[in-house]
């Protein structure tokens, strides 16, 4: 691919736009003026230039202009169609990316230039040793993640470009489109007949060192992410995400818990050009932050790196995959855990007895104190307290039941703001809870029974 300024001639109407070294976009519109976003990558700006509105006809020219370009340079392998398909045409005219639109995929015609500004190499960042060791380990998998134009896909082509020539490992990339700059003998693949999961399959046959995936996604991206780094292939993928950790959580329910951490080892966000956080994951098997231990499962912990801090904990509870932060406190205190199993808790109650349960939260690991309506307290207790005692086998966790009006006034806002509504005590007896009595609603020995344990 070729590197920053190296391009056929353009058209001089176009060529003039580039000039500022600073440029990065150029967006062209029907009936609009043109536009640039040029500047620094940590402060880029988007300008209107003090020209005359583009109109259709001159868009159309240009598209058919650039099309020519590439027909005359057949010789140069960075001149080609990268996309073409009603109402839209991406070509690759040497360090420009170019797409074209018009109706009726957009409103009116379009045209939108993208060239890189920055072509850093890898010492440029400044990276901790034992960071770049990592990123030379072929056994890994990557993410490199950030918002669109924050410099992830530059951080990428500089980790290619190390691998490829400080390192002496076979590079491959698979892209689309394919926009990395990088140097001459890393090959850069396309969707083979449009799936990326047939490129993949050919490039298990060039028995690559490293695998560069520019743009993962889809979900089936991750998917084809997940399958290749299976594989033994070291494979470094540029996805965009706001953090690290939602990155991380983009791969749930893609991959299946206990291969996250082998699909996925260390996920480097970038911001503004620069590293702004590393994460590593690793799996163990223990009880998650404030649970007991003989509740031990695989746990995916999450670290910054090279800190080694730990921040988040992903683990199984019940059917769904938790990612809770280890060292957050919630506004009554304990551990993110206790407030996961809390919600648990409450909803496995009201589904046993089938009163509501307002809410719920752990005491100890072993004891927890629920919270239903007053008219709702002799219900869930049961004559001789039988029914809490029924309700504490079946959940293994010793119960205080309580009024919802023992609650803090600030949280019982709270609570009817998240539409907790006021359950209609006379349909009681039509709920398909077990521990429903009929007459146990008025029983004043049910009722003295609260706050049992």
């Amino acid at each position: 691919m070729a590197s920053f300024g190296e391009h056929p001639p353009l058209p001089e109407t176009l060529e003039s736009l580039l000039l500022d070294e600073t440029v990065s976009t150029i967006f062209l519109k029907a009936e609009c003026k043109p536009r640039v976003k040029s500047g620094h990558i940590s402060s880029l700006s988007l300008n209107d230039l003090d020209r005359e509105p583009w109109d259709k006809p001159s868009l159309e020219d240009l598209s058919d202009d650039l099309s020519l370009i590439i027909e005359q340079n057949t010789s140069r392998s960075d001149c080609f169609v990268e996309i073409q398909r009603e109402g839209c045409k991406v070509m690759q005219i040497g360090d420009l990316r170019v797409s074209c639109a018009w109706p009726p995929f957009s409103d009116a015609w379009e045209i939108t230039v993208v060239r890189p500004v920055a072509n850093l190499k890898l010492s440029d960042y400044q990276l901790d040793q034992e960071l770049i060791n990592r990123i030379s380990n072929h056994h890994r998998g990557i993410f490199v993640v950030g918002k669109p134009g924050s410099g992830k896909t530059t951080f990428a082509q500089a980790i290619a470009s190390y691998l490829d020539t400080d390192m002496g490992f076979m590079v491959k990339t698979m892209e689309s489109p394919r926009d990395l700059q990088v140097p001459q003998r890393v090959t850069q693949y396309a969707p083979l007949e449009g799936d990326l999961e047939k490129t993949a399959e050919i490039i298990f046959l060039l028995r690559p060192d490293f695998v560069i995936f520019d743009e993962v996604r889809r979900t089936r991206d991750f998917e084809i992410f997940g399958d290749v780094r299976l594989a033994g292939v070291g494979l470094l993928g540029v996805t965009h995400a706001n953090s690290g950790l939602q990155a991380i959580q983009r791969l749930v329910g893609k991959v299946e818990l206990g291969l996250i951490s082998q699909v996925l080892d260390t996920v480097i966000h970038i911001e503004k050009g620069k590293i702004n956080q590393v994460l590593e994951l690793k799996m163990v098997v223990r009880a998650p932050t404030g649970m007991e231990s003989d509740l031990s499962r695989p746990v995916i912990e999450i670290r910054e790196f090279p800190s080694n801090v730990l921040t988040h904990e992903m683990f199984a509870f019940g059917s769904e995959i938790a990612v809770v932060p280890v060292n957050g406190e919630g506004e009554e205190g304990g551990s993110p855990a206790w407030k996961l199993a809390a919600e648990e808790l409450k909803r496995e109650t009201t589904r046993l007895t089938g009163i509501t349960v307002k809410h719920a939260k752990f005491i100890t690991d072993s004891s927890a104190a629920i919270y239903v309506d007053d008219s709702a307290i002799g219900s869930i207790i049961g004559s001789g307290g039988e029914g809490i005692r029924r309700l504490e086998q079946d959940v293994g966790v010793k119960l205080d039941v309580n009024s919802i009006q023992e609650l803090p006034r600030g949280l019982r806002k709270k609570l009817e703001k998240n539409n907790y509504q006021d359950v209609d005590t006379s349909s009681w007896s039509n709920k398909p809870g077990r521990n429903w009595d009929a007459n146990s609603g008025k029983s004043k020995k049910g009722k003295g029974r609260k706050n049992r344990r």
